[in-house]
């Protein structure tokens, strides 16, 4: 027994031992941290799942996302709700003036900087639509402006506020870039009123807001309207997500560094404008038209708050309406018109159109009343328009439609510019008459520039090959052939 309990103790101590030398070799072996799958954070899984590119949008071998009418559409509708960002803020400017504890001076910093904003946005931003593919680039801007957008609700002070509308202006530069892409995709034959309809929704981005934003001021706080329209972009930003096809990247080059083919897109907006004639006329209408329209709307508010009609905000903001109605009426045109005649020819109708109307009210006022400033808006609207549509179809059928679409728009903020600063100093020295005396004459330089050139020239004057009044779809798509062609050409 005894012999028994000895050998057992020996066995236990020889097992106690044994465990104590495998602790020891455990504790000598050195610990190894073995990696764990950490979760991604909520800021990279939103990412990732904002690339996801619904199966419908995606580029696949054999998949060309050709023209749409239903990315038309979207356009448009993207278009006018990234328009009206620039211009709810019009119509509160006392508001918010009233709200910040600041006078109504530099309450007026508010759209400035919105404008300026939009203005660099173009130039700096729109050439990336030739670099990078439009769906993410678009749909980055659009997120943007939502982000900054939210920021203009909840900003409660002036210099942020401020800040944000700058940065606000900035990123609302789609439309200006699907502009050219309809313009490109669309066949010739129904590219003016593509356009035309994209334009539209522009346009109708500047009439509505003005008038929605007066009357929702007008009886209940000012940041609803804000609020509103963020609600709409929301809307926007899951259109766009759910629908815009994920077009090619324009220049498939890689060979090239980001910095030096953006800045070689630049130099080539700058050498398109001085050597490509189509462009540069285009773009000097472009901005007669535009200072024309600028300087009729701004003094058209002195006007009617003066003698006779004495109108209050809400009866002045009622006036862009019928900027809707000629929104609806220019790609009827446009399809009837535009598509099948010269540039020229179009154009020139709606410089008579103008030159006629303002003659009108000018001369007959006093007996037509309020009939004649109706009158004027109309033609004016109605009449500038034409021109832009008409140059922007025929350049988009020449040449890159990205990079012609930044010179196009810039000039037609500098005619806003200039006509607003023109049209106010007249009416401050001479009254509506002298205005309209000023809209006659801009119109008719504007009629002279486009009759130095013909449709069939090649120079920079002259009226080569006839007048060529009606297009030929058969020419216009051979002309089509050949410009692709030069451009994969010079990709290559």
């Amino acid at each position: 027994m005894s012999q028994y309990l000895s050998d057992s103790s020996e066995l236990s101590v020889t097992e106690d031992t044994k465990q104590d030398e495998h602790v020891v070799e455990a504790k000598a072996v050195p610990s190894v941290d073995i990696p764990t799958k950490s979760r991604p954070s909520i800021l990279k899984r939103f990412v990732r799942r904002s690339r996801w590119t619904p199966p419908w949008c995606r580029q696949q071998p054999g998949r060309e996302f050709g023209y749409n009418p239903s990315i038309v559409l979207l356009s448009a509708f993207a278009s006018a709700v990234a328009a009206a960002n620039l211009y709810y803020t019009y119509p509160v400017l006392n508001k918010a003036a009233d709200d910040f504890g600041i006078s109504y001076e530099r309450a007026a910093l508010i759209p400035q900087l919105l404008q300026g904003g939009y203005g660099i946005g173009i130039l700096f931003l729109c050439p990336l639509g030739d670099v990078f593919r439009l769906r993410p680039l678009i749909l980055t801007l659009t997120v943007a402006t939502t982000c900054t957008w939210l920021g203009l609700c909840l900003a409660s002070n002036f210099e942020v506020f401020t800040t944000l509308s700058f940065f606000t202006g900035f990123v609302t530069v789609s439309p200006q870039l699907l502009l050219p892409l309809i313009g490109t995709l669309a066949p010739p034959e129904r590219r003016a009123t593509a356009v035309s309809l994209v334009l539209a929704g522009m346009m109708m981005g500047l009439a509505l807001p003005r008038v929605v934003a007066g009357i929702v001021t007008q009886y209940t706080p000012w940041r609803n309207i804000y609020w509103a329209a963020l609600g709409l972009q929301c809307i926007l930003v899951a259109l766009m997500w759910l629908f815009l096809p994920d077009y090619p990247r324009p220049d498939p080059d890689n060979t090239q560094t980001f910095s030096r083919k953006y800045f070689n897109i630049l130099g080539s907006i700058i050498r398109m404008t001085l050597t490509e004639p189509i462009l540069a006329y285009g773009c000097l209408v472009t901005f007669l038209v535009n200072a024309v329209q600028a300087s009729f709307w701004t003094t058209l508010t002195a006007h009617l708050a003066g003698q006779p009609f004495n109108f209050g905000p809400l009866n002045i903001g009622l006036f862009s309406m019928i900027g809707i109605g000629t929104t609806i009426l220019i790609p009827v045109y446009a399809h009837f018109v535009i598509e099948r005649f010269a540039p020229y020819f179009a154009t020139t109708n709606g410089l008579l159109l103008t030159i006629v109307t303002v003659a009108v009210d000018c001369f007959t006022g006093d007996v037509l009343g309020i009939g004649g400033p109706i009158l004027q808006a109309f033609g004016v609207d109605f009449g500038v328009q034409l021109g832009s549509v008409a140059y922007r179809a025929a350049v988009y059928k020449e040449l890159p439609a990205n990079r012609a679409n930044v010179i196009f728009t810039a000039c037609a903020f500098i005619g806003q510019l200039v006509g607003t600063s023109v049209g106010n100093t007249v009416y401050a020295r001479g009254g509506w008459s002298n205005v309209g005396m000023f809209h006659i004459a801009f119109s008719l330089v504007t009629m002279m520039v486009i009759y130095l050139r013909g449709p069939r020239e090649k120079r920079w004057f002259g009226w080569t090959g006839g007048p060529g009044l009606r297009l030929e779809n058969g020419g216009a798509e051979k002309k089509d052939e050949s410009s692709e062609t030069e451009k994969n050409s010079t990709h290559v």
